[in-house]
């Protein structure tokens, strides 16, 4: 009888937890609050809980802090396939209505792998009351810097 231990783990987990550690590495994602919660082969959820200093004049959340959570959930799902290091060459951003909510959660996918370039699209959904609103669109286009 082997006495071998197994490692279950799915390829997803072992994504999680290094996009976990990239995200606790950045200074900037800890001030905001920013949780990778789900992280898949080109795809990942992160999320981030309001808080008043995120907000703008009006209360709602800053633009700044919209495109920063798209560029930042762009960025995550094109690392989950590429071990190497990504850079944003351009990013748009749509605000559909304003960003009003108890947390926010951006849902980032990889439209075109390459291999010096990544395609993303991010849906930035405001969670109230238990319910989202789709409040921004985005995409990205990462350059690979390590090949």
């Amino acid at each position: 009888m082997s006495t071998d231990v197994v490692d279950r783990r799915s390829p997803d987990s072992d994504r999680l937890v290094r996009l976990r550690r990239i995200n606790a590495s950045a200074a900037f994602n800890r001030w905001c609050g920013i949780e990778v919660t789900e992280a898949a082969d080109g795809r990942v959820v992160i999320e981030m809980p309001w808080r008043d200093e995120a907000g703008q004049y009006a209360g709602f959340l800053h633009a700044g802090l919209i495109g920063a959570l798209i560029d930042t959930a762009c960025g995550f799902a094109a690392a989950t396939m590429t071990g190497d290091g990504l850079l944003a060459a351009h990013f748009a951003v749509d605000c559909l209505r304003p960003a009003v909510g108890e947390r926010f959660v951006a849902a980032a996918s990889v439209v075109k792998p390459g291999r010096m370039q990544f395609f993303t699209t991010c849906e930035l959904s405001a969670w109230h009351g238990g319910k989202p609103t789709l409040v921004a669109t985005g995409a990205t286009l990462l350059t690979v810097t390590s090949r």
